[in-house]
């Protein structure tokens, strides 16, 4: 955690040259070294501190940043919320097509959403109601003359009426023993109520956890899900212009090489059941946030193993990044005993366990049976109809 001390031992043009120029440390033995020899240089022990506390950050924000982390600072509960500057640069763009006056980020956290909009030549108003992480995100967007940070509460700050508003509240508490998910969504700052009543005046897009209880979704927003690498890491909601006509659930997938979408006007039918195919499909989890599996089944020909089992089936392997295909190798017993037995006639002593529908713990499992072979597999546990099964199965290109 970044306290005022720290930050203002930093903020200084000889402490953040001394930042810079520092090698980030490998492990912990060398964190202790570099603590070391920068106290025998001198150094007074609130900027070491905060100078390790920064390549730490630095290190950590590579994932969601890249390399623009090393020229950022960072505090631990802001990186944390932070959104990753892919999906920003994307939600930056719908802000632009907008073409609004000003967009102002109600709660802006370390900038992240802000340096997107600024990067994209739009002028910003950024507001954040902690001061040290307001000072941080002034940092943050020196470069940008047409961005500015004010220290304040959301809730305090004057909004114009040509205004659009980026609102990403903050969802987690902070405190000496780490962070705190909140579950209440009026505990959140600001609270959700605020960000829908801002949302009903003015073009808004309001940044929540994919968790986030789907009976709480406003009427008329669109809801659009995001996944990166298979992992989904937000909800979207849009208002206003900044919505898109006639789509009220969108599931956005990213991958390395480019993104795919999926969306309709609301939640889609459910998918039909069918025997197991060839192919068994693991549909990414936006699409299933999104309440899209039904719409994802039509457009592979493939209906459920199962209800309310999350998987699809067909005769041919998915495209696109909406959903991993997996060939079908052969069915193996299910009880525990003889699955076991049956992996070691395989050989087969790395297992990756895949699992819906099946109460097991899939760690405790590959403890339990013990394997040891050259080969490595995939099995998936889920159940068929009303029939547990465990699937030896292996990735299709995709």
């Amino acid at each position: 955690m970044v306290d005022r001390a720290q930050l203002e031992a930093l903020l200084t043009p000889a402490a953040l040259d001394l930042l810079d120029q520092t090698p980030e440390p490998a492990d912990e033995a060398e964190t202790m070294r570099l603590v070391e020899r920068l106290r025998r240089a001198g150094h007074p022990a609130p900027l070491v501190s905060a100078v390790v506390a920064q390549l730490r950050l630095r290190a950590a924000a590579r994932v969601k940043f890249g390399p623009f982390a090393t020229q950022m600072l960072f505090t631990a509960a802001g990186l944390e919320q932070a959104t990753r500057l892919r999906v920003a640069a994307l939600r930056a763009g719908r802000f632009r097509a907008l073409d609004a006056a000003r967009v102002v980020d109600l709660g802006c956290g370390i900038g992240g959403d802000a340096l997107a909009l600024a990067g994209l030549g739009l002028t910003v108003a950024a507001v954040e109601a902690d001061e040290v992480t307001a000072a941080i995100a002034s940092y943050n967007l020196a470069p940008f003359p047409e961005a500015t940070v004010s220290h304040g509460r959301a809730e305090d700050f004057p909004l114009l009426a040509g205004d659009a508003v980026f609102l990403d509240p903050a969802r987690r508490t902070t405190s000496t023993a780490g962070t705190r998910r909140l579950s209440d969504p009026e505990a959140f700052s600001p609270p959700l109520s605020f960000a829908l009543d801002v949302a009903a005046r003015h073009p808004t897009a309001i940044k929540l956890g994919p968790a986030f209880d789907r009976d709480r979704l406003p009427p008329g927003a669109e809801a659009q899900w995001v996944s990166v690498d298979r992992s989904v890491v937000e909800l979207c909601l849009w208002t206003g212009g900044l919505a898109r006509p006639g789509i009220g659930r969108a599931a956005l997938v990213l991958g390395d090489d480019g993104a795919e979408e999926l969306h309709g006007a609301a939640d889609s039918a459910p998918a039909p059941v069918r025997p197991l195919g060839e192919y068994l499909h693991e549909p990414d989890g936006a699409v299933i946030r999104a309440g899209l599996l039904g719409m994802l089944a039509e457009r592979l020909d493939a209906g459920v193993v199962s209800p309310g089992i999350a998987y699809l089936t067909s005769d041919a392997p998915a495209t696109g990044r909406l959903a991993q295909s997996f060939r079908v190798r052969e069915r193996l017993p299910a009880r525990e005993k003889e699955l076991a037995r049956a992996l070691r006639e395989r050989g087969i002593g790395r297992l990756e366990i895949k699992k819906r529908g099946a109460d097991v713990d899939p760690a405790a499992l590959r403890r339990r049976l013990r394997l040891s072979g050259p080969a490595s597999g995939t099995i998936i546990l889920t159940r068929e109809g009303e029939r547990h099964v465990a699937l030896l199965v292996e990735r299709a290109p995709q």
